[in-house]
């Protein structure tokens, strides 16, 4: 990876999809303030509010220098509009050091109220879109030959099945899979490949998971949002700045030996945790609001 030395001067290249708002808005922000140029994806809709993000970067925002930024929107579960964003990255911004496959989407529903085009549709995102994210970009570090970071975006929801989101969990467990795959392939090549796995962030989406809550068990707004908030040991929930601060770790150099992992350790300690997760390394509470770090057994 590159890693200039000078703090004017560029650690690498970025991409982050899902850009445009949220947690992938929160992450653009904090590599472009560690020295990262930057390219941003979301969905064509949301151009405006990319064009605006990369604005902001370029003036300086939370750096000390101004960063070089680009937005190229496009549907991650288009093979063509990924190829695309990976190549307009290269060309631009000279390389690519980390991928963030950022961009997800949520369907609650039990199972028999689950059409298959909603089905297919969460799908082509969640995990065809970290697919083709992982391939194109391990194709582009390979390449240049100088290693990289590729982090995909894993959920709580991807180590431990809930019966109101079975194809959001089951499309997490998918990108897990394909990390830890991932990982073992592009090793040789200096590649890591890693996932946040956080539970409950303080994001638009955990305010439409809340309104489905209000709606299935008849509680008055917010009140799911503050169970969840009582459950954590530390009496409050992540925000997008928390996941952003762990991705910066998991591509800087000092994580240089973490690979195939989906990261949940940096929650805090639930009251009621059981269970483990499939990483050997953690253990989750059944809502999956937070995690403790143990020790494997192995």
């Amino acid at each position: 990876m590159s890693d200039l030395s000078l703090p004017s001067q560029s650690k690498g290249v970025a991409i982050i999809t899902g850009a445009a708002q949220g947690l992938g808005r929160a992450i653009a922000l904090r590599l472009a303030s560690d020295g990262f140029d930057v390219a941003l994806n979301d969905i064509p809709a949301k151009a405006p509010a990319l064009e605006e993000l990369v604005n902001e970067i370029k003036a300086g925002a939370g750096t000390n220098s101004e960063r070089r930024a680009i937005f190229v929107p496009g549907s991650v579960a288009k093979e063509d509009d990924v190829m695309e964003l990976v190549a307009r990255t290269v060309r631009e911004l000279g390389g690519l050091d980390v991928m963030v496959a950022n961009a997800g989407v949520a369907l609650n529903g039990f199972i028999s109220d689950t059409s298959v085009e909603d089905w297919d549709a969460l799908y082509a995102v969640n995990v065809r879109g970290t697919f083709l994210c992982y391939k194109h970009a391990a194709d582009a570090m390979i390449k240049q030959g100088r290693g990289g970071r590729i982090v995909g975006a894993c959920s709580i929801a991807g180590k431990k099945g809930f019966p109101d989101s079975p194809a959001y969990s089951s499309s997490k467990f998918a990108v897990r899979g394909l990390t830890q795959s991932a990982a073992q392939e592009y090793g040789k090549y200096g590649i890591t490949v890693n996932a946040y796995a956080p539970g409950s962030i303080v994001t638009e989406l955990l305010g439409k998971f809340d309104a489905y809550n209000v709606k299935k068990q008849g509680l008055e707004p917010g009140q799911w949002t503050e169970s969840l908030k009582n459950r954590a040991a530390l009496g409050k929930l992540l925000t997008p700045t928390d996941i952003a601060n762990l991705v910066s770790f998991i591509v800087s150099k000092n994580a240089s030996f973490i690979t195939g992992q989906s990261v949940s350790g940096f929650r805090s300690v639930s009251r009621d945790t059981n269970g483990t997760d499939g990483d050997g390394f953690t253990r989750s509470s059944l809502m999956g609001v937070v995690y403790l770090i143990k020790p494997s057994k192995n």
